[in-house]
Order: C-alpha cells, then sequence, then structure tokens
C-alpha cells in the first residue's frame, strides 16, 4: 500500500482478516468500546481493531505502547478515526516515526458504522465505564446517553485520604472512604447493617445512579498506608461492593480523576456535603453471588466447573514478598489460576493503559485465555485483600462473562488461618 493511501470502505472490508495488515483506532478509548460520542449510526470499532487514542501520542512512552501491542514499524497498518484531520495527523506521526506502510480509512461515521453489513465490535457491558464526556453532560443537569435516572450520586473514592478529595475533585462529587465499607479488621465487606447505613448516610438508594472514581497519586510501599495513593483502584472496589449490595446502576470513571483532568474540566476543592436518605430501599445483599467467602472458595478449588484467580504480583505469588506491610505469610492458595496485576499491591499496570484508562479489553481476553481463564467457568478473583480483585472482576464484568465475583477474603483471610494450605517458589 503506498504511503499516502486513502482506503476506501470495500477495500478495507478485504483486509480484515488479513493478519499482515493491522487495523488501528485513535479515537478515544471510550468511543472504542462503544461509546458514540460524536453520533455515530452504531457504537465501537471496526472488527479487530486495536485502539491507539491520538491523545497517546503526547506520552513520552507512546512508542514502547505500540511495541506492547506488537505494532511494529514494518507492519502495514490503517489508521481511522472521527474526521480525516485526526486520521491524517496521527498516521503522519506514524510515519515521522519510521512506519512506512501507513494509509488512512476517513468513512467509519459516514459509511462503516451505519451499514449493518460491515462488522464491529464493543465492549459488552460498556455503559458501566463512562467517559469525563459523560460525567459533565450528568453534573451539567443534562441527560447522557445511557442514562435514565432522576437521581445520581458522584463518589470520590479514597482510603483515608481526604486531602486526596480536598486537593481536587469533580465539581459536586462527595467524598466515600473505603472504610466506609469495608472493614479494616478483615477488610472484607462490612456486614448488611452496616452498608445500609454508610449508603444512606453518602445519599445512595438502590436506584440511584452513582459514579465512581479515584485520584492515582504515585503509591509508594514505603509508605505507612501506600493504598492512600491508590484511589481508584479502591473506587472500583467500592463498586463491586455496591453491586453486591443491590445499587442497580453503578458507573466508574474510565481512568478515574486523571482523565477528568486530562479533559480539562474544571476542578472544584469544595468540601461537598453528603445528602442522607432515609432508607437504602432494598435488603442487603441483592446480589449475594457476586461475593465468594473462604468455605465457597475451598468449593470452587475443588470443582471443574470453577476456578480461583489470583490477581497478585509475580513476587507475591511465588512467596517473595507478601505484597503488604500488615501480613506476614508469604505465598499463594494451592490450584489458584494466576493473573498478574502488575509490579505490586498497589498498581495495575497489566489492566490498566498509561493514562490509567482500562487496557484493551481484547488484550486482556486473550492473556487470560493463555492461562485459561476463561467464561465458561465460575471465576472468583482475588488477591491479597480485594482491591485488584475486584478490578479484574470488573473487567470480567465489563466483557459480559456471566458467572464472575470477588473472593473478598483474598490471601488476607486465607493465610491467616494455618490450617490452609499454602505454596511459594515457581510453579513450574
Amino acid at each position: 500500500m503506498p504511503e499516502s493511501e486513502e482506503m476506501r470502505t470495500e477495500a478495507l472490508q478485504e483486509l480484515l482478516d488479513n493478519n499482515d495488515v493491522t487495523i488501528i483506532d485513535v479515537r478515544s478509548i471510550d468511543a472504542y468500546n462503544g461509546w458514540r460520542m460524536q453520533n455515530e449510526a452504531r457504537g465501537g470499532h471496526i472488527k479487530g481493531a486495536k485502539t491507539v487514542p491520538e491523545k497517546w501520542f503526547h506520552f513520552s512512552e507512546w512508542l514502547r505502547i505500540l511495541q506492547f501491542k506488537n505494532i511494529l514499524p514494518d507492519h502495514a497498518i490503517v489508521v481511522y478515526g472521527y474526521t480525516p484531520k485526526q486520521s491524517h495527523r496521527t498516521a503522519e506521526q506514524f510515519r515521522e516515526n519510521g512506519y512506512k506502510k501507513v494509509s488512512v480509512y476517513n468513512q467509519f461515521v459516514s459509511e462503516w458504522s451505519g451499514n449493518d453489513a460491515l462488522p464491529m465490535q464493543k465492549l459488552a457491558n460498556y455503559r458501566q465505564l463512562v467517559s469525563p464526556e459523560w460525567v459533565n453532560t450528568l453534573i451539567a443537569g443534562k441527560t447522557p446517553e445511557g442514562y435514565g435516572n432522576d437521581r445520581f450520586v458522584v463518589c470520590h473514592a479514597h482510603y483515608r485520604n481526604r486531602d486526596a478529595y480536598l486537593s481536587g475533585h469533580i465539581p459536586g462529587a462527595v467524598d466515600m472512604d473505603t472504610l466506609s465499607l469495608e472493614s479494616p479488621e478483615t477488610w472484607n465487606r462490612r456486614s448488611p447493617e452496616e452498608l445500609k447505613a454508610a449508603l444512606e448516610q453518602h445519599g445512595i438508594t438502590a436506584d440511584t445512579t452513582v459514579v465512581l472514581y479515584g485520584k492515582f497519586m504515585q503509591p509508594d510501599n514505603a509508605d505507612d498506608f501506600p493504598g492512600s495513593a491508590a484511589g481508584h483502584i479502591g473506587a472500583i472496589r467500592l463498586a463491586f461492593i455496591m453491586m453486591y449490595a443491590g445499587v442497580k446502576d453503578v458507573r466508574v470513571l474510565n481512568g478515574g480523576y486523571r482523565s477528568w483532568a486530562d479533559a480539562g474540566y474544571e476542578i472544584s476543592m469544595d468540601d461537598v456535603p453528603k445528602q442522607p436518605v432515609e432508607s437504602f430501599g432494598s435488603v442487603i445483599p441483592v446480589r449475594p453471588e457476586l461475593a465468594v467467602d473462604t468455605p465457597e472458595a475451598k468449593e470452587m478449588l475443588r470443582s471443574k466447573d470453577a476456578d480461583l484467580v489470583c490477581v497478585r504480583s509475580y513476587p507475591e505469588y511465588i512467596g517473595e514478598v507478601s505484597g503488604y506491610n500488615y501480613i506476614k505469610k508469604k505465598g499463594r492458595i494451592p490450584g489458584a489460576v494466576f493473573a498478574n496485576c502488575g509490579s505490586d499491591a498497589y498498581h495495575m499496570e497489566n489492566y490498566r493503559n498509561l493514562d490509567h484508562t482500562t487496557r484493551e479489553y481484547h488484550e486482556i481476553d486473550a492473556v487470560w485465555k493463555q492461562s485459561g481463564i476463561v467464561p465458561e467457568k465460575h471465576l472468583a478473583f482475588y488477591c491479597g485483600t480485594g482491591w485488584r480483585g475486584s478490578e479484574a472482576w470488573f473487567n470480567a464484568l465489563l466483557m459480559g462473562w456471566p458467572r464472575v465475583s470477588v473472593y473478598d477474603g483474598g490471601w488476607f483471610e486465607w493465610s491467616n488461618n494455618p490450617d490452609n494450605p499454602y505454596e511459594t517458589g515457581d510453579p513450574k
């Protein structure tokens, strides 16, 4: 393909199953996942396309991202976006960095999305993962796509760190300490009575739309409380507990506070008062199947139809470190399947992009399936105390996997019982 070729729809159709050509979607990852950001006829992306948002080209590491995605300079690529200006601009950036076989496709909105015969894909439950634009429309008093409620609460999640909230948050958001929904004695979800009281205090009923997000603040294991800087993992932890309790419409801001700030929207430092409600409106838990406790976890280890999925770092998995300054025992649960989170207990690099948005779901699906993690089984994700397990669980939920839970006790609860078996070392 000539360097400056502009691809037509018929020609692109013929390339869909060509492994020698990579189609690259340079729109936002939210558009890629399924949101109709420009009112296109169908949301999602061209079948088989990879996501490389134009935003990423401002990162110094963007060439490393392309290598990570196996998009190499000798590959033939076809770039498309919302406008010819966007696709040509990013195609030129590719060419300037050694990519010679670059073409552009400029009929995505006008031809591809509007033709049901042309294949597209989208994240099954993309509506639970919202964009900054969606949240901004909501708090402006308008009705964003996929919202049909008359009451919402935006929650800035943190772990014992109100300064993370007071130093900048989405206008109108209230703060929610993760300790309000999980107990520091066990790090499990709190009792139904405690959950009911906490949700009511924060103005949340079963019928309230809740938007959750947190702030990434460079967690450091040397700190006394590293989790205080890992707010967005905590936000997804709260999302899990709220869904378990029975909140029907829980959304997570893709990328957390970072995405809001990157979008250039207003930042508030007001201490927004909570507006308590009289009753949650349902008997908690409405969805008990989302949580697995140790007895059921042991049953799952014996079942061919289920897997415990360990979402920890490799040093934790092989027993070099416990991962936490308050957990002494090192090792792993025998029989659990490993789903590497990244570097340590407070990071999720393997599940996120550099801007902290969720990683391309096709990539997560492929990595999991290589490890035998498949949607046909009942899966219970766990980590040390539930945060990372909740984030991996949320990815599976977004992909529409039907039987996914969080093993709430995780390594903390398992290792506290000396009768429970454990392993160390490289299992291979």
